[in-house]
């Protein structure tokens, strides 16, 4: 393989301009869903959805397309992704209704989801020296355009309106394609074993998730319990289905046999949870309700999202000194004091004051995110590094799924800053959470593995 001996720098760009397009793209719909809701007549219940739905599509794809790379080869996929999310791109401006959108989202999603494993598994067999700084370079890739999509999305809205969204992907997908068609080695085509995608375990994750949103959002008006019925008999047969099969999307028996994992999937769902509220809940509250522009949300949301990226390396220095446990408590504190400090924001208060807050919580996603993955790596086996890579992923769309429901049921009706309380009050209660289960954290010289 060329990429061995020659420009690995080139490979690493190809499979960044593909990487990035996944959370670009779920970032970039905070700014976009107030004038959505506008142009499809929808209540943010409904205009939710197009947050949960590129979630889920997320979380059901990646551990498929990753095997899927394995057998038709990674390069075949990653150029099959970036056609996926073309076409998904191109559709999504054009759409007649709400439906096809939501359908659009869902496809963007699994396109998006196909470039990652495949990209990763690139990486691993044509980067020798370097890898490890090669893989922390497509994190920044991921991390950057995530943290800024509600940025770049607000002064696309604010001058093209919300397809412009979908449009600005091309850039990125032609690139790609182009360099991926010359750079990207031809690996092997594998043995074609669909029998190994556990395709009935993926459906009943969906099903059970699909359930429980509906129920969330009806608790608000006339309940569903159909819906609670659906989400728990799914929940149970994915329970009983997983325990028993052979390669399953979610791991059950390795769950079990190491709690301590199972702890971190949990408060990483809390985190992403309470975060996801504010950085899909804010760009709404301040356009429809301090009616600052697209534009103007997105310099905004800078405070949110820039604090994470300055405050990242501080956490990385303290975890190579002490471990992930400090800076995982130091995150968890900053996070239930930014939240408990959002129950000072009134009508009247300053726009300073909200960026402060702002400050203050994307301070403790830069300690929170890689910390929790540093802790993660930290309890596990080496040989379970990359199941346990896939559940970490699902918890953190799980987390954001919720988050999206939660917003869903609080800002239906109406938007003011009472709601935006009531939702900190129900993020401290999960704050609290993930503060307890960081200080239980054990460090990791007193991990304990099963054999």
């Amino acid at each position: 393989m060329q990429t061995k001996s020659q420009k690995p720098w080139l490979l690493v760009l190809t499979i960044g301009l593909g990487t990035l397009l996944n959370p670009l793209n779920s970032s970039m719909i905070s700014v976009a869903l107030t004038r959505m809701q506008h142009d499809f007549g929808l209540t943010f219940a409904d205009a939710s959805w197009l947050i949960s739905v590129f979630y889920l599509a997320s979380a059901a794809a990646q551990p498929v397309m990753g095997k899927l790379s394995d057998m038709f080869g990674p390069k075949r996929l990653f150029l099959a992704g970036l056609i996926i999310v073309a076409t998904a791109s191109a559709l999504a401006p054009f759409s007649p209704n709400f439906t096809f959108l939501l359908g659009c989202r869902a496809l963007q999603a699994v396109g998006s989801s196909t470039l990652f494993p495949s990209g990763m598994s690139m990486v691993r067999t044509s980067i020798s020296e370097g890898q490890a700084k090669a893989l922390a370079t497509l994190s920044i890739f991921a991390s950057t355009s995530a943290a800024f999509g509600p940025s770049i999305g607000g002064f696309l809205i604010e001058s093209w309106d919300w397809p412009s969204i979908f449009v600005v992907n091309f850039p990125f997908i032609i690139t790609g394609f182009i360099l991926a068609i010359f750079i990207l080695p031809n690996e092997g085509q594998g043995k074609i074993e669909l029998k190994r995608i556990d395709f009935l375990g993926i459906g009943l994750f969906i099903t059970s998730i699909i359930g429980l949103i509906l129920f969330l959002l009806s608790i608000e008006d006339q309940i569903h319990w159909w819906a609670l019925f659906i989400f728990l008999a799914a929940a149970i047969a994915l329970y009983v289905y997983e325990r028993k099969h052979h390669e399953p999307f979610i791991d059950i028996n390795s769950l079990k046999r190491n709690p301590v994992v199972s702890l971190i999937y949990l408060q990483f769902i809390c985190i992403n949870l309470v975060y996801y509220c504010y950085f899909f809940g804010f760009p709404t509250f301040l356009q429809q309700v301090h009616h600052y522009s697209e534009k103007h949300t997105g310099l905004i949301m800078l405070a949110l999202a820039g604090f994470g990226v300055i405050v990242a390396p501080i956490a990385g220095r303290m975890i190579d000194r002490h471990g992930s446990k400090p800076p995982l408590i130091t995150g968890a504190l900053i996070l239930f004091i930014g939240t408990a400090m959002l129950l000072t924001l009134h009508e009247d208060s300053s726009l300073l004051w909200l960026l402060v807050i702002m400050a203050v919580l994307g301070m403790s996603n830069g300690f929170n995110n890689i910390s929790m993955q540093t802790a993660l790596y930290e309890h596990v086996r080496p040989e379970d590094t990359g199941s346990s890579s896939g559940l970490f992923q699902t918890s953190r769309y799980l987390g954001s799924i919720l988050s999206s429901s939660l917003l869903g049921i609080a800002f239906n009706r109406h938007l003011d800053t009472q709601h935006l309380h009531n939702v900190a009050l129900i993020c401290l209660i999960f704050c609290l959470l993930v503060v307890i289960l960081a200080l239980r954290l054990p460090r990791e010289k007193s991990r304990q593995h099963s054999e």
